[in-house]
């Protein structure tokens, strides 16, 4: 398995649990915001990972831009659900 699955992987099962109603806030509220930027920092190094070999970066794309649209509620939890069904289903159906 490749690097870029691996990390596929993890930042897709990452979004999964940030997802969850209730617990994916409250773990957002409780370390203040900060693991939105560790996500940040995260989906940046999938996405050179995955662009150094040759695999898809729309996961991790979308991922920077839901450690943004995070802070948003309702709004941050839906995003962070869709980017991990697309992260997973990227790493589950591209070998790379």
């Amino acid at each position: 398995m490749s690097l870029s699955r691996i990390m596929k992987f993890i930042t897709g099962g990452s979004e999964a649990f940030l997802g969850i109603p209730f617990i994916g806030g409250a773990f957002i509220v409780s370390t203040s915001w900060g693991v939105l930027f560790v996500m940040f920092i995260a989906h940046l190094a999938t996405l050179v990972i995955a662009r150094n070999a040759k695999g898809g970066i729309a996961g991790s794309v979308l991922g920077m831009i839901t450690s943004f649209v995070g802070v948003i509620p309702f709004v941050g939890m839906t995003m962070h659900i869709i980017t991990a069904i697309v992260l997973l289903i990227d790493a589950i159906t591209h070998e790379q």
